[in-house]
């Protein structure tokens, strides 16, 4: 197997073809490990530890094109890190009086946590464009169902009246949180750069001046942020990176769960604009979005559980925790990445049947205002009685398949209450439409 069928995704449709796919391949990584290569041979050179011309040559030298990624990956297996034959090959790529400035100072767990968050900014910069997109489709079904009235469900079962635009005003509220989250940590994904025990010793024993000076212009050469301590054993950034991730899957996953329970036939309120096809049952359109969505919710909790299990790192570099973290991280960027492409496609296509919604309001035959009678009538008719009225009513309406408003209108001592117009689910939305408008006053 090549390093290229490895990263295809014929198993992951969710992510498969996504740019945070190809942000994330095994070139994508070795991308990142020599640019953090090169970008430190920079930053020593402008220290005066290191020769111009070394600079160039190991920037120059770093091109992904001329390594093979299928062989660094098994020659990684002797040291258990892919730094290691990387360097050797970045080493061997160089002049020969350029050699001895490469990975100068530096550790393993330096390049390879650097190279990481690299990865992690440039997959979540994808994955925040597509969150936007999510967002502003989700106002605009917001704002042009306000006052779409449709079944509010709990515990599966219907219960009041809601509005499609507050449900959608809702889904956008998760969106807006996931995208604040992942902003936030994006931005605060530091380079690593502390040597082999964190103490910068080695950059002091070639002849630095203030060693502590070179993390925080390491960082500003590679776009990321200044560390305040060396991290390799106080694994912050992953954990949050983690956290952003698992929150934004499970924050699209509800999205995705609704609408799989809105599109099902028998209730059909809401349809993906474009249908996923069935192998066997050529009358299906599978909302495959929402399922690919919903899949990646379901893992990305597992994997980010992975990722907080390694903030217990022994020592000044840890043995396990830290190699742990690659593969589960890379999911999660994957996964998340497609989620947010998945999510945007679908908000942006998704079909609104509001007419359906309105039947549906009358499926319990007047039930679904219930509440609503029980609070009008209780000054009518006192609390207890009004009660009681209403639990015959609703067996009897369940029994005789009869209207809610019928059988009221029955009732001698409501003769005169006019309960017609409280019948009506459409007008039992409450404040849905302030909130909503609260809602999309967000940015």
């Amino acid at each position: 197997m090549t390093a290229a069928d490895s990263g295809a995704g014929l198993l992951a449709p969710g992510w498969a073809g996504a740019e945070a796919a190809a942000e994330t391949t095994d070139t994508a990584f070795l991308r990142a490990l020599l640019d953090a290569e090169a970008a430190l041979t920079r930053v020593q050179s402008a220290a005066g530890l290191a020769p111009a011309e070394a600079a160039r040559a190991v920037t120059e030298a770093a091109d992904p094109a001329r390594f093979d990624v299928a062989s660094l990956a098994v020659e990684a297996r002797g040291g258990g890190n892919p730094v290691i034959p990387v360097v050797a090959a970045l080493t061997r790529a160089v002049g020969e009086e350029h050699r001895p400035y490469v990975h100068r100072g530096a550790t393993s767990q330096d390049i390879m946590d650097t190279a990481t968050m690299l990865v992690a900014r440039r997959v979540l910069a994808v994955a925040l464009a597509d969150l936007e997109r999510c967002a502003r489709a989700l106002a605009v079904l917001a704002a042009e169902h306000r006052d779409t009235p449709m079944a509010g469900r709990t515990l599966t079962q219907h219960a009041v009246p809601t509005t499609f635009g507050l449900k959608t005003a809702g889904w956008r509220a998760l969106v807006l949180d996931a995208r604040d989250r992942v902003g936030r940590v994006r931005e605060s994904l530091p380079a690593q750069l502390g040597g082999a025990a964190g103490t910068l010793a080695a950059f002091t024993a070639y002849g630095a001046e203030d060693a502590t000076a070179l993390p925080g212009a390491y960082a500003r050469e590679l776009g990321l942020a200044e560390p305040v301590l060396p991290w390799h054993t106080l694994r912050t950034p992953v954990a949050d990176l983690a956290g952003c991730l698992a929150f934004a899957a499970g924050a699209l996953g509800k999205l995705a769960a609704d609408v799989l329970t809105l599109s099902r036939t028998e209730i059909a309120e809401v349809s993906e604009g474009s249908g996923g096809g069935s192998s066997a049952m050529p009358h299906k359109a599978n909302p495959v979005r929402s399922t690919l969505i919903a899949a990646a919710a379901r893992r990305a909790p597992q994997l980010a559980a992975t990722l907080y299990g390694s903030l217990v790192a022994d020592d000044e570099r840890p043995a396990g925790a830290w190699h742990a973290e690659w593969e589960p991280l890379r999911d999660l960027l994957r996964l998340v990445g497609g989620a947010a492409r998945d999510a945007a496609e679908l908000t942006e296509g998704l079909r609104v049947h509001a007419d359906t919604m309105r039947a549906h309001l009358g499926l319990t035959r007047g039930l679904i205002v219930s509440e609503r009678l029980s609070a009008e009538l209780a000054p009518v008719l006192g609390r207890a009685r009004a009660k009681d009225l209403l639990t015959s009513l609703a067996r009897r309406t369940y029994e005789e398949g009869r209207d809610l408003a019928e059988l009221l209108s029955e009732e001698p001592e409501l003769k005169e209450a006019g309960v017609s117009a409280l019948v009506d689910p459409s007008r039992y939305t409450g404040s849905a439409g302030d909130l909503t408008d609260r809602a999309l006053e967000r940015r």
